[in-house]
């Protein structure tokens, strides 16, 4: 993916870019490695994202990076924070007979584990950088949004918004899909009308570092291949979420 969007960045016949957003976001550390690739772009060609069903936690950090936010009224946006979760099986290997042992450096070392129950110290360094890591992501809205999250209702509790209250809020900046992401780059950025659109997909499924958050295609808008970049991404079917996540997922019953 960071290929891709590196050759986007280097193609003189891309005139803008549009990101089509729809994913429930993934690693912090994966968010914020698109958000600065996504910047990076930026500096070059003016970037927009597009936002589907959903676009919350890392998937609101990479649409951050935009110079303009496009939801549906009914989009699924915010949920701004970090979480880290780890489950505690010692109940289980109990039941199962198995005890587990090791000889470890220091007493931080490794935890927490699944394997022991986590103690105060444990607990207190693991907040310590999820608060860490929450405090980036804050700033990161204050800077992008010009705005104070705590001025937001919910916003630093965690909370998600529709499209048209994240509008209300000024999360995000518009209702509109991509005919009005052209509209606003025809207008604001002063693209010819009337491009032509041409897809391009990574020549490999996406791995890696960017692996987590797009199973990714890119749209190239323009005459004979010149034009407006998308990047479109998609929540991969076989996530694997490790470290600390930005991610939201209704409750399951």
């Amino acid at each position: 993916m960071k290929n891709l969007i590196d050759a986007v960045a280097k193609a003189d016949q891309v005139k803008a870019v549009i990101l089509d957003i729809n994913s429930p976001g993934g690693t912090t550390t994966g968010g914020e490695a698109m958000y600065d690739a996504i910047r990076r772009l930026a500096e070059k060609k003016p970037v927009v994202a597009t936002c589907g069903t959903l676009a919350t936690s890392a998937a609101y950090i990479v649409a951050l990076a935009t110079d303009r936010i496009f939801v549906y009224g009914n989009t699924i946006t915010g949920s701004v924070g970090v979480i880290f979760q780890w489950a505690n099986v010692t109940e289980l290997l109990e039941t199962l007979g198995i005890k587990m042992e090791e000889v470890k450096s220091g007493p931080l070392k490794a935890v927490p584990s699944p394997f022991e129950p986590t103690d105060e110290q444990a607990r207190e360094m693991t907040k310590e950088m999820v608060d860490d890591a929450k405090d980036w992501f804050f700033d990161l809205v204050a800077e992008r949004r010009k705005l104070e999250p705590r001025s937001v209702p919910g916003l630093t509790d965690g909370r998600i918004y529709s499209g048209r209250q994240a509008v209300t809020l000024n999360l995000v900046d518009q209702i509109g899909d991509e005919r009005a992401a052209l509209r606003w780059l025809n207008k604001e950025r002063k693209l010819p009308p009337g491009l032509k659109v041409v897809e391009w997909k990574p020549k490999t499924e996406s791995s890696g570092l960017f692996g987590w958050f797009f199973d990714s295609t890119a749209k190239i808008f323009g005459s004979s291949a010149s034009g407006i970049a998308a990047v479109l991404g998609q929540a991969s079917a076989s996530l694997k979420l490790d470290g600390l996540v930005s991610v939201w997922h209704p409750a399951s019953n």
